[in-house]
């Protein structure tokens, strides 16, 4: 079986406007299911590969320092 997850999750979306798209992502977020983390993964994947290195530095930034408050919490 060839399974394709993110031809997959664009095909799925591909045509759908700004607000469905936030949609999409908020619900998916707000869910906190591990189902949807593959989806999000594509998008963040899309994000990524179309991003100036500006952007990447910011967004490795906030997720450094998440992932930091979370391990500070958790202790």
């Amino acid at each position: 079986m060839d399974l394709n997850i993110r031809e997959h999750i664009i095909n799925n979306f591909q045509g759908d406007d700004y607000q469905t798209l936030k949609k999409a992502i908020d619900e998916s977020v707000e869910a906190n299911d591990e189902v949807t983390l593959p989806g999000l993964g594509v998008f963040f994947e899309l994000l990524w590969e179309n991003s100036s290195q500006e952007l990447k530095n910011e967004i490795i930034e906030i997720i450094r320092k998440r992932v930091k408050k979370g391990l500070e919490e958790n202790l």
